[in-house]
């Protein structure tokens, strides 16, 4: 596996060893995903403003609330007959 390193002088990535840049030859430049943050909004619970993934998850759990994205497209089945019996939920049974 070939290392890499930055030339200040051609202001790219080469090949520690033969000085190649990195976008030529048969390897695919590896980079690290990024994802942006998220833009600010506000707090359905408490109008509050909201900015960034932390703030999110922050606010999401002192209220006890699920984000809706972790919601999945085909609905929940209860699956225990009497929990279903004692609670009248037939509707929510397979």
């Amino acid at each position: 596996m070939a290392t890499f390193v930055f030339d200040r002088a051609r202001g790219c990535m080469v090949d520690k060893a033969t000085g190649e840049p990195m976008n030529q030859g048969p390897w695919k430049p590896v980079t690290p995903m990024t994802f942006g943050d998220i833009e600010p909004y506000q707090s359905p619970v408490t109008g509050e403003y909201v900015s960034g993934r932390r703030a999110k998850r922050d606010d999401l759990e002192k209220h006890g609330c699920i984000d809706a994205a972790e919601f999945g497209r085909k609905p929940r089945k209860l699956k225990n007959k009497r929990f279903i019996e004692k609670h009248g939920l037939q509707r929510f049974a397979e």
